[in-house]
């Protein structure tokens, strides 16, 4: 018996077909169709695990059939990758807002539609366990679920807003509606100052007047935690008068606190969209401002779109990079102004992608966001070790180096083994790998990390404080968390000469760090008047372009031989 997955290639071109049948029909049983309609029927009549199509084809297009495919419960769940012409950019973003899973261009590289491939069917496979596991989870509240009202406000919940809002928006598509998401800046610091008592009452509070604001020609929700959504005609939206009314409720409770609800707005453009996606892109805008002090509320536009194109472009494209060799490190030295010595390094992870350039900064939050970022941070202390054990074998006084180690890690139950088994397989001693944690690790759970790293340092890893002093809790762990170093967060190196507080709050962590036996490294250093700062308040590790930019590892290697030889 045939046990393959059923592979439907849907295009109107003989030759196509031919050809990606050559590509999977070992892995696949394949299935043939000349058009969305035959491929419909076929769909309706047999399991068919993942559909390839061409978008241009006549009697029924890719588009029409991936549109009739996502509005059917019973095959919206079917991987669909679509097939376009090289740098039919446009074609590739409508069909990826439509629900398809990638797409490949012709002519068609074998490796790269392969690999693809593989990864929709991955992630297809992690999203079926994943439903399977939380179906699981769920029987026993299968009959409260049903209930569409959140408990606490008394508006709808999240399931509910998706089914009452399309069904709202499609039945009424000669009406523009808007999405709104709003969220308050800093509950959590709200919960923790008062009591949860408190934070139901402002929750409960705010639920009761959105309910008021969109009355019957419009719907809200409580999405979870502090975060409320609304679906209300266009033409009725005044986001000025929304965010006036909510500020003066809330205020009428009289709790001894600015309370500020920030949104984001998507003037919905495609009734079709799932709500779900709609209300990412309202959430989206909203991220954009949060936090601002003028600016309450923003809308969705393009540049969110594109934005949202590129991320999902990195997500397709990073098992890929990651096989191929494409990610790498940068080592930044840490230097002593004392000694004028290299007494450190920092390794850098950088995406040497082939065609485009790829900050850090864009890829490392979607990687944190999806999970991928344990897999790219053991490849970053593989390679760390790499170095140090040819510092090693070239006879050279091993300069350490630390690596960023991301709080997903701390979930994963062989995080200790998995170090400690690297070290062995490199022969290198723990004291030479140095381990940087940030904050927002210990916030998620402080009773964990604080026994990773008191397991950290039983068995000789160092451990530094990464971007100290960035959150609002940095001195209140220091009392329980045992951290080797603190690295002070180069926001304060920019201020020291704007701001005298600046310069004061660095001179009492440095002081601090001291009197509690921790070594203090101020990242960020550029200039020489922030170097000279620094040695007159007795901090004399640094890192930044001062000394040196982050070097590739010859130049490193280099850079330390000079180094060590006196040159």
């Amino acid at each position: 018996m045939d046990n393959k997955p059923v592979m439907l290639i849907v295009d109107d071109v003989e030759i196509n077909r031919v050809v990606l049948t050559q590509f999977f029909q070992e892995e696949y049983s394949i299935l043939e169709a000349e058009n969305g309609q035959e491929a419909m029927t076929i769909i309706e009549g047999q399991p068919v695990s993942i559909v390839l199509v061409d978008l241009v084809m006549p009697v029924m297009d890719g588009f029409q059939l991936l549109a009739m495919m996502k509005k059917n419960d019973q095959y919206a769940g079917i991987p669909v990758v679509v097939m376009t012409a090289n740098n039919d950019g446009d074609s590739e973003a409508r069909a990826m807002e439509m629900g398809a899973s990638d797409f490949i261009t012709k002519p068609y590289n074998p490796t790269i539609v392969r690999c693809r491939i593989r990864n929709v069917m991955a992630r297809e496979e992690i999203e079926w366990r994943r439903v399977a596991q939380v179906a699981q989870n769920r029987q026993l509240m299968e009959m409260h679920q049903r209930i569409e009202l959140d408990a606490l406000t008394g508006i709808y919940n999240r399931e509910a807003f998706y089914r009452r809002a399309a069904d709202m928006l499609q039945g009424h598509a000669k009406i523009p509606y808007s999405i709104v998401y709003l969220d308050i800046s800093c509950f959590k610091v709200i919960n923790d100052l008062f009591r949860i008592e408190t934070g139901n009452l402002i929750l409960k509070t705010a639920g009761f007047y959105f309910s008021m604001f969109v009355g019957d020609t419009g719907i809200s929700a409580r999405i979870e935690a502090d975060h409320f959504v609304l679906c209300v005609p266009t033409d009725s939206l005044d986001m000025d008068k929304l965010i006036a009314g909510l500020d003066s409720t809330i205020q009428s409770l009289g709790i001894s606190h600015h309370i500020h609800f920030y949104a984001g707005v998507y003037p919905v453009d495609n009734a079709f969209l799932p709500v779900d996606q709609m209300c990412d892109r309202a959430h989206m805008a909203l991220n954009r401002i949060k936090g601002q002090y003028m600016t309450r509320y923003a809308y969705y536009d393009k540049g969110m779109r594109d934005q949202m194109i590129e991320e999902q472009m990195i997500v397709r494209n990073m098992e890929f990079a990651l096989n191929e060799g494409q990610f790498g490190i940068m080592l930044q030295p840490m230097y002593n102004l004392r000694s004028k010595e290299i007494i450190s390094a920092e390794a850098l992870v950088r995406w040497n992608h082939p065609k485009r350039q790829m900050s850090p900064g864009k890829f490392i939050p979607i990687f944190e966001s999806n999970g991928f970022i344990v897999r790219l941070d053991r490849f970053v202390w593989e390679a760390a070790c790499r170095n140090l054990r040819r510092q090693i074998d070239a006879g050279l006084e091993v300069v350490p180096i630390s690596v960023n180690v991301s709080r997903l890690n701390f979930y994963n139950s062989d995080f200790m083994d998995y170090l400690l088994a690297l070290v062995k397989k490199y022969d290198i001693e723990p004291r030479m790998l140095k381990l940087e944690i940030t904050e927002s690790a210990y916030m998620d759970n402080p009773h964990q990390l604080i026994a990773m790293v008191r397991a950290f340092r039983g068995h000789g890893f160092p451990v530094l404080m990464d971007d100290f002093g960035s959150g609002y809790s940095s001195l209140s762990m220091l009392k329980d968390l045992p951290v080797d170093v603190l690295k002070i967060d180069m926001a304060f190196v920019r201020e020291v000469g704007r701001s005298s507080r600046a310069g004061a709050i660095m001179e009492s962590i440095v002081e601090l760090g001291g009197r509690l036996h921790m070594d203090v490294v101020v990242e960020g250093v550029e200039t020489q008047e922030q170097v000279d700062f620094l040695d007159r308040i007795g901090c004399h590790d640094i890192q930044g372009y001062y000394f040196a930019k982050p070097l590739d590892e010859e130049s490193f290697m280099g850079l330390i031989e000079r180094k060590q030889k006196g040159e």
